[in-house]
């Protein structure tokens, strides 16, 4: 965190300093001809003797702690998997909220700050549809389509990452501090810059290549030709992600940008369903909901293994489990509360299962 501080010390100089002392803590404690030894340039020394003196990790431990941050290495066991795949990956990450395991299936939503009416209808059906197929989605919180992007997908109760390009004691814009509170309860907010560091021009394009680096691809749905969506575009393209694109007027400024790509070979797509299968995501759509609905204990995954689609009469339940009838009672009536099962008539029990068909992400 301390090398994170320093202005040039990026990943190739991380892994040199790595390789050399074996932890970082034997490098940030290093004299400066140890250091020289480690194989780092004159502008990276200059560098470290000029800001080591003046940096505290300590004291800037304890300023993560009060603003809840927690801090992630690149050699973390929870640093996103993704992530680490691309060159330029971040050798820091500052993470406020929680990045869960289901957040490997995540897409990249992004486009212009001056979206259209059809630039918001379309990315707010697309990124509902796509959250209620589990998808977490991932956007930058800059206004227009950004913004949209992440309130469709809190306001069905799905996950949204925000990816600054500043450090996170700073909201920016800062009218979305109110957003960015709730996407730190229903996902999290990330960065590779320390707290304090301003929202500086030259940080945006940097950031884009982690917004589509943690992701399996990146959706513009509206964007101009010269625009950050169309850098991020590019990025994942040459981290080898899909870049998805909706298509507008030739008319439309803010259609040039999908309709470009789309030229390129991007895909293009009229339906989310097109994203998924275009991801390879709806193969294997049952074991997720099979996960959601993991039982807590050996009775509920006995009484489980008894039950289907189908209703079932609480005594057959009984007499195939081998249980009493009041250990069953008791536990169906705890796994109906918990959504696991529901009473379909008198003391007829089944499976709970989505009415609704759709496409769902799951585990290959």
């Amino acid at each position: 965190m301390g090398f994170n501080s320093i202005p040039g010390i990026g990943r190739v100089r991380f892994a040199q300093l790595e390789n050399y002392f074996g932890s970082m803590k034997d490098a940030w404690e290093a004299p400066p001809a140890e250091l020289k030894h480690a194989g780092l340039d004159s502008a990276a020394m200059r560098a470290i003797n000029h800001w080591r003196p003046n940096i505290s990790p300590e004291a800037e431990m304890e300023k993560l702690d009060r603003y809840g941050v927690k801090v992630l290495a690149c050699n973390a066991p929870d640093y996103p998997s993704r992530l680490k795949e691309i060159y330029d990956y971040p050798p820091v990450l500052y993470v406020r909220g929680s990045l869960l395991p289901e957040d490997e299936w995540c897409l990249a939503v992004v486009g212009t700050r001056r979206a259209s009416v059809y630039g918001k209808q379309v990315t707010e059906e697309f990124v509902t549809d796509l959250a209620q197929s589990k998808i977490t989605i991932v956007s930058g919180l800059a206004r227009g389509i950004d913004t949209v992007a992440h309130r469709s997908a809190l306001a069905i109760g799905g996950r949204s990452l925000a990816v600054f390009a500043c450090g996170l004691d700073i909201v920016y814009p800062g009218e979305n501090a109110k957003l960015a509170r709730s996407i730190m309860e229903q996902g999290a907010l990330i960065s590779e810059y320390p707290l304090g560091t301003k929202p500086r021009a030259e940080n945006f394009p940097r950031r884009n290549r982690i917004l589509s680096g943690l992701s399996l691809g990146v959706l513009i749905t509206e964007a101009g030709e010269a625009s950050g969506a169309m850098i991020t575009a590019h990025l994942a393209l040459e981290q080898n992600r899909e870049v998805f694109a909706i298509p507008g007027s030739i008319l439309s400024p803010a259609s040039r940008g999908p309709n470009h790509l789309i030229q390129e070979g991007a895909k293009l797509v009229r339906d989310y369903t097109e994203i998924l299968e275009e991801l390879n995501l709806t193969a294997v759509a049952r074991q997720i909901e099979i996960r959601e609905i993991l039982p807590e204990s050996e009775t509920e995954s006995l009484l489980l293994k008894q039950l289907s689609a189908e209703p079932t009469h609480i005594d057959e339940v009984c007499r195939s489990s081998g249980l009493p009838a009041a250990t069953v009672s008791s536990t169906m009536a705890m796994m109906e509360l918990k959504g696991l099962v529901k009473q379909v008539g008198t003391m007829n029990y089944a499976l709970v299962r989505e009415a609704r068909q759709e496409y769902r992400v799951t585990i290959d």
